[in-house]
């Protein structure tokens, strides 16, 4: 199982990383925070809990009576990829990986099969 900061680093290996953050999905506050921009945490991963539990209540009101459960979430912007990852872990509540990607750097392919490799990593039990 990977700790936290191995997980932090895995991601930030990814081709492309420019941040990759570690976020309490209840609390939307950050658990770990790794960047080269210089982005605020705290702001960062509050406004992005808020963005993905907008998207889980609108996606559950465009599929009345069904479950809607959020495996990982991409947002393209014109000056990159902003990947999120949902996973339950050993660790107190629900987490999200959030990871930043440069739009010309990186395979978003690749990102996306590698993030599903670390978040599984860091759910073992």
């Amino acid at each position: 199982m990977l700790g936290i900061d191995t997980c932090l680093a895995e991601v930030m290996s990814i081709p492309g990383a420019l941040d990759a953050m570690l976020v309490d999905h209840t609390s939307g506050m950050a658990v770990a925070f790794s960047s080269a921009s210089g982005a605020e945490a705290d702001r960062s991963a509050a406004a992005l809990t808020e963005a993905l539990r907008a998207t889980t209540d609108g996606l559950a009101r465009t599929c009345p009576g069904e479950v809607v459960r959020i495996d990982d979430m991409l947002v393209t912007t014109d000056k990159g990829h902003h990947l999120l990852r949902m996973l339950e872990t050993v660790f107190e509540g629900p987490l999200v990986i959030y990871v930043r990607l440069d739009l010309e750097r990186s395979n978003l392919a690749l990102a996306r099969h590698r993030l599903r490799t670390i978040t599984g990593l860091l759910t073992t039990t």
